[in-house]
């Protein structure tokens, strides 16, 4: 993340909002089973209490920071097409001339071949760059490069 609010794709929105509503479900699960105040029995009782309120303590970050994701997303609004970034559609021109079309994502939740993450080799090196810029990065086959035909919006 760069420090100001970066777009976020349709399917990355909807995959935080689905993880958001699973938290919430489990932590009202997990609160559910807390005494509040009322003395605790043995000292397995208490472990098992201070067992849960960590786990609610866990559920309760994760929920304010996809909070504070989603609100970020809303307030950045739409991806630049201008220059890549999370939520950008990017069609790219390797080496061997072979092009390919991909859309940059937070979240990788199944195999999706277009599909790159901003934190994979290839994400890392497209973010911030414009149509008709160069980038090179080691893929598995080894070091390539790839050129940026055009950027859109992944959402578009």
């Amino acid at each position: 993340m760069t420090g100001v609010p970066e777009p976020i794709s349709d399917a990355g929105r909807a995959a935080l909002e689905r993880d958001l509503a699973d938290l919430r479900t489990e932590r009202e699960a997990v609160a559910a089973t807390l005494r509040g105040g009322e003395e605790v029995g043995d000292r397995a009782d208490q472990a098992d209490e201070l067992q849960r309120a960590d786990i609610l303590d866990r559920l309760d970050d994760r929920i304010i920071l996809i909070e504070g994701r989603l609100r970020e997303a809303a307030i950045a609004g739409a991806p630049s097409t201008e220059t890549v970034g999370v939520g950008s559609t990017v069609t790219l021109r390797f080496a061997d001339a072979a092009e390919l079309t991909v859309r940059i994502g937070e979240l990788a939740e199944e195999l999706d071949p277009e599909l790159v993450t901003d934190d994979s080799p290839l994400g890392q090196v497209l973010l911030g760059r414009r149509v008709g810029e160069t980038v090179e990065y080691d893929a598995p086959g080894g070091r390539t490069s790839a050129e940026v035909l055009s950027i859109g919006d992944a959402g578009a």
